[in-house]
Formats: C-alpha cells, sequence, structure tokens
C-alpha cells in the first residue's frame, strides 16, 4: 500500500488544534449533471443503503441515476441562493463563526468545514489542516442524533483519509449531543423568538430525517434520540405531550421507514380541523434542501390544500449566537487536554528559540 505524500515536518513548530465540523453534503450545482454526481457518491455509501452491493448496484446505476437527478436538481433550483447552496453557506458560516467565538474566549484554534459527500471533501480538509501545521484534530458532525448512516459514516470517511496518511494527528470525535443543555435552549430560544413574532400555531411538528425502520430493530438509537430531543424542547418551551408531534422525512424507496411520516401527517392534522402549526427540524444545524423546499414548501403546500390555513416553518438555526455558543461549549468540552494557546509566530522565531536551546 502506497502512503500519501506529507507536508514537510516542521521541527520545533509547536503542535496546533482544529476542529472540523462536517455536515452531509451537496451537489456543485443545481443540474442535472451535478445532482448524478452527487447521488452517486451518496447513495453508494453502504451506510447509507444497507443493500447487497451486486443488487443495489443495478438499481442505483439502472434506475435512481438516470431519473432521479433532473428531478433533484429542479428541487436544488427551487432553493439555491447567490452564495450558492444553503447548507453549504451556513457550514462555512458555522465554521468562521466557532473560530471567532473561541478566539473571544482566548483559544487559538482552526476551525474548518467539510462534506460528507462533495466539496470540499473530508480528506481535501484533513490534508489542508495537516499542511496549517494541525497535530491533533476534533470531528465534530453536525448531526446531534446518532445515526449509522450519517455520524459512523462520517468517521468511516475520517478512518479512510487516516489508512493512506503517514503520518496522522491525534483525531477525536463527537458522537452525539442529542441532549446537549446548549443545544436544547438554542432550540427552544428559536421557537419562542418565532412565537414572539408571528404567533403560535395549534401545534408545533419536529420532522427528524428519516431512516429506515429496520435501523431501530438493529440496534441504531437515532429514532430513540430525536425522542428525547423533540421531548427536552417541548419541557423547555413548556408545551405537553398534546402540544407537538414527532415526525419523519425524506423517505427513500418502498420499505418502510420511520413513522410516522411528516407530509401524510400534516395533512391529517389539517383534516381533523387544525388550522395552523408550527414546524421545526431540530436535527438539521443548517437549512438545506429537506428543510426549505421539502417542509417550508412541499409540506406546506399539503397542509394548505387539505384544510390548513396556515404553515409556519422555523429556520434551523444556522448561525446563531446562542448555537455557536453551544458549539463552542461542546468543542471545549471535548478539546479537554489538548493546547488551544497561540502558536509559535513564525519560523525565524521558532529557529531562534531551538538556537538558544541548543546553546543553553
Amino acid at each position: 500500500m502506497t502512503f500519501a505524500p506529507e507536508p514537510p515536518y516542521r521541527h520545533g513548530s509547536a503542535p496546533r488544534t482544529a476542529v472540523l465540523l462536517v455536515n452531509l453534503g451537496t451537489p456543485d450545482a443545481p443540474t442535472p449533471a451535478a445532482l448524478r454526481r452527487y447521488l452517486a457518491e451518496f447513495l453508494w455509501d453502504p451506510r447509507v443503503v444497507e443493500i447487497p452491493r451486486p443488487l443495489w448496484w443495478l438499481i442505483l446505476n439502472g434506475v435512481i441515476l438516470r431519473t432521479r437527478p433532473a428531478k433533484s436538481a429542479a428541487k436544488y433550483a427551487s432553493i439555491w441562493t447567490e452564495q450558492g447552496s444553503p447548507l453549504l453557506h451556513w457550514s462555512a458560516r458555522q465554521a468562521e463563526a466557532l473560530q471567532a467565538e473561541l478566539a473571544g474566549r482566548g483559544h487559538t484554534v482552526l476551525v474548518r468545514h467539510a462534506m460528507r459527500y462533495g466539496a470540499p471533501s473530508i480528506a481535501s480538509v484533513l490534508d489542508g489542516l495537516q499542511a496549517e501545521g494541525a497535530t491533533r484534530v476534533l470531528v465534530l458532525p453536525l448531526y446531534p442524533q446518532y445515526a449509522a448512516a450519517t455520524t459512523a459514516s462520517t468517521f468511516d470517511a475520517v478512518a479512510g483519509w487516516a489508512q493512506r496518511s503517514r503520518r496522522m494527528p491525534e483525531l477525536r470525535f463527537v458522537n452525539r449531543y442529542h441532549d446537549d443543555a446548549g443545544y436544547i435552549r438554542a432550540l427552544a430560544a428559536s421557537v419562542r423568538e418565532h412565537w414572539a413574532l408571528h404567533g403560535r400555531g395549534q401545534t408545533l411538528v419536529m420532522s427528524f430525517h428519516g431512516v429506515p425502520a429496520r435501523s431501530l430493530t438493529l440496534g441504531d438509537p437515532y429514532h430513540c434520540e430525536c425522542h428525547k430531543t423533540a421531548r427536552l424542547v417541548a419541557e423547555a418551551l413548556g408545551i405537553g405531550r398534546d402540544g407537538y408531534i414527532v415526525t419523519f422525512q425524506s423517505r427513500l424507496g418502498r420499505a418502510k421507514w420511520l413513522e410516522p411520516y411528516t407530509e401524510p401527517t400534516v395533512k391529517q392534522l389539517a383534516e381533523q380541523g387544525i388550522k395552523r402549526i408550527d414546524a421545526i427540524c431540530p436535527g438539521f444545524a443548517s437549512d438545506n434542501l429537506e428543510t426549505l423546499e421539502e417542509i417550508a414548501m412541499e409540506a406546506k403546500e399539503a397542509f394548505l390544500h387539505a384544510g390548513g390555513e396556515r404553515f409556519d416553518f422555523i429556520d434551523c438555526l444556522n448561525d446563531r449566537p446562542d448555537w455557536i455558543g453551544a458549539l463552542a461549549d461542546l468543542s471545549l468540552q471535548h478539546l479537554q487536554g489538548w493546547p488551544l494557546g497561540a502558536p509559535v509566530a513564525d519560523d525565524a522565531q521558532r529557529q531562534r528559540a531551538l538556537a538558544m536551546g541548543a546553546a543553553d
């Protein structure tokens, strides 16, 4: 096996610590060609689709990649902005804001963002951190609830990069933070602020990304962690069990996924006489296709068409200061014991320090 060449080792350089924020991914553009590349990478991950590879290869290449890219491209086009992909934009903003927040607390920590699928890739960003002198990296997936299809897949990508590396940094991983106090406070505050500005709906729908139902019986804790997040947010808001409902969205294929499904649920609420609902997606740290198009557009249309009168989507946490503060607290909790100070200023200063040490 051939290992990748490493950046030149700088003797005497101070160790640098980094935080790598990882989000799911996004196509480069809202076009069928870009979606085909993105979906080919995303859907070929065995963590995402647990079907025997030969059979899945036929389905993926013979059916899905022939039909889905054009449909998905149209959906992405409906939420694309001047900054490009909302997911990529907010992920970059979160990294910038987290680095600034940590600096404001007196810590010199490199913070970068990467995508599990698409660009910037985890491998390319880790290469960049090594070139910047990072010797310790905390990997912090932007998935509060642990799922094998998301969190574990991120760790797979980091491990794959490490297997090809000659000089690995020290690595730490954050598995989950579905019940983190700062995260829950930020979610509850976003709902309260929305209610203060726009009034309150009759029901709060908390929609999480779906996964196949069999993952629950196979031991994946995702379902339970989603429900715990929802319960803690409801408690922080002071609403009872009859004031909110947990649903799951983004079903793929015909297999049974975690229920209840979001769109049929909001239609049922309208048919039962509920005229106004609020919707939030606690499992997404950044607004993206699943929140801006699937919930704020499609689910809203389904609710109104079924007789509802008002559907309000509450933005994801994005770069809210309380959320960035929660990320900083979470990072520092997992960075304990690692140096967080400023590195030696420059090579000349470093060489002078080494010369003085040799003279002694």
